[in-house]
């Protein structure tokens, strides 16, 4: 499934991101917040402007405004992400028939440091995306895989649902659409799971 193939993201987005980096989820961020961001201030601040000789530092200072505002740019549009992560999957509970995915849980957070501000990624179906629903007789067969440790690591398709801003950086609110996973020492897919959307 693609972000073509599910409801668009906040105001209407469809664009999607592919695992960015931390200043592309700060100026996501921001647009979507509606801020206009400190993009003079940014560039005062960025290493390569404060160390530049004296010959070089306008023409330092214009290149690295050109880079922000790019970069700014670039990140319209955007209301999907599609992130890889590490997590950690519980042993089989026979009673309920599931697995957790423990990287998903409601008061899991994903941080994004850039340009002194940070951004936390939440998920907030995060309850129902940990529940990975699995008939007694695969449970066996997927414990094997991921062995003793019970570490996977996930390729997730997140829809951006809301945004909440705050003083010092603010959070994005996603929703879970699919993840894959896979054992993390071999790169074994474990399960592709769609996540019942509400």
């Amino acid at each position: 499934m693609s972000s073509g193939d599910v409801r668009p993201g906040i105001q209407g987005r469809t664009v999607e991101i592919v695992n960015p980096d931390n200043s592309a989820v700060v100026l996501l961020y921001y647009d979507l917040a509606d801020l206009a961001p400190p993009i003079d201030r940014w560039v005062e601040d960025d290493g390569r402007v404060k160390f530049a000789q004296p010959i070089d530092k306008a023409a330092t200072r214009a290149a690295v405004r050109a880079e922000l505002e790019s970069a700014a740019a670039a990140v319209r549009g955007i209301g999907f992400i599609r992130l890889s992560m590490n997590a950690n999957l519980s042993d089989y509970d026979p009673a309920y028939g599931e697995f957790t995915v423990r990287a998903f849980a409601p008061s899991s957070v994903v941080s994004f440091d850039a340009f002194g501000q940070k951004v936390s990624l939440k998920f907030g179906n995060g309850r129902t995306a940990q529940i990975w629903r699995v008939p007694p007789a695969q449970a066996q067969a997927i414990r094997d895989k991921v062995g003793y440790f019970h570490n996977v690591s996930l390729d997730a398709l997140l829809r951006i649902a809301s945004v909440q801003p705050g003083p010092a950086g603010g959070t994005l609110i996603t929703e879970v659409i699919e993840y894959e996973m896979r054992e993390a020492q071999r790169g074994l897919t474990i399960g592709r799971v769609q996540v019942e959307q509400q």
